[in-house]
């Protein structure tokens, strides 16, 4: 977690703080004084461990427990999505059918998931990585020609406002492949 936003504003909320500083505010201000100087002070988090470097993590990293993670940060995300879209009765039919070829899908995810080793001994080749890259990928098309065709059906059945909240970007992996952003080589953090 990074505090340079927070701290990059802490001028001007003290400056907030010092020109509102009348009788009854003041008491707030002190308040917002102390918080943001005991941010201030607050130590950075620790660089990671001597002798820690990327192949060490690599070694640590659970490629099973990272694949079931996304399965279920999908069903969640689905969930999410289906109060966020507030469907009409009208609309169940077609999110039922969306949400079968997902559970489907999401079932064929969990056994690859689950063939998956629950470490990883040695890092990965060159090789190695370039075919874990194209497995993955070959799932994700798999599940997108799964779900497409009722994803499809249900998006002719939105109304403007709810295509809406649909068509918001969403961070890389979205609604099907979940996940955070990711940073890529050369990119910014």
């Amino acid at each position: 977690m990074s505090f340079r936003p927070l701290l990059l504003a802490a001028p001007a909320i003290l400056m907030a703080g010092l020109v509102l500083a009348t009788p009854a505010s003041a008491a707030v201000g002190s308040v917002l004084d102390d918080d943001l100087l005991e941010l201030a002070q607050a130590t950075p988090p620790a660089p990671p461990a001597a002798g820690t470097d990327r192949r060490d993590r690599m070694a640590n990293f659970n490629p099973k427990a990272f694949c079931l993670d996304r399965v279920a940060r999908r069903a969640g995300n689905r969930t999410y999505l289906k109060i966020k879209l507030d469907l009409k009765p009208e609309q169940m039919t077609a999110w039922d059918a969306f949400a079968k070829a997902s559970d489907a899908a999401d079932v064929k995810d969990t056994a690859r998931c689950n063939a998956l080793p629950p470490e990883m001994k040695d890092r990965p080749t060159y090789v190695d990585r370039l075919t874990m890259e194209e497995t993955y990928m070959k799932a994700r098309v798999e599940r997108i020609e799964a779900v497409k065709p009722s994803l499809t059906a249900l998006y002719t059945t939105l109304s403007p406002e709810q295509k809406t909240v649909l068509d918001r970007p969403r961070p890389i992996g979205g609604m099907m492949g979940g996940g955070k952003m990711r940073r890529h080589h050369g990119g910014p953090r």
